[in-house]
């Protein structure tokens, strides 16, 4: 079996989930990244987006942070988070209407960058809306 690496994603409300982990993939600042046992020390900043916890059983959990920080070393890995939540709590409804201000954000947009940065937050949410209607067709 692959190392597992221990896993903590905390929010300044409360510990949202403390778990031991095959794998944790983090929307850093330079990129996506994923941790798994025994991976190098790292401290970086992380932006908007979605955290996907693999567990031990191979079941994935997915959760949306705000911005913060991750932190691994040979303990483990944290991310402390300026905003977390279970991607799973977000309705349709309150998905549309993120997808709805990112377009008017895009519209907005002064630079090139900025217009990729909210490009790239519309995409996220686009998922997390094909995502969750799968997700109730499963359940159906």
């Amino acid at each position: 079996m692959a190392e597992s690496v221990n896993f903590e994603l905390v929010s300044p409300e409360r510990l949202v989930l403390s778990t031991l982990a095959r794998s944790v993939t983090v929307p850093g600042a330079a990129g996506y990244f994923t941790v798994m046992g025994s991976h190098a020390p790292l401290l970086t900043t992380i932006r908007p987006g979605f955290v996907t916890v693999i567990d031990t059983r191979d079941v994935a959990d997915v959760y949306f942070v705000s911005g913060g920080f991750a932190d691994v070393s040979p303990a483990g890995m944290t991310i402390l988070a300026d905003e977390a939540r279970p991607a799973a709590d977000f309705s349709r409804t309150e998905i549309e209407m993120l997808i709805a201000a990112g377009l008017t954000a895009q519209e907005a947009a002064a630079t090139p960058d900025e217009r990729s940065r909210v490009q790239h937050e519309l995409d996220q949410w686009r998922n997390l809306l094909f995502d969750s209607a799968i997700r109730r067709e499963a359940t159906s």
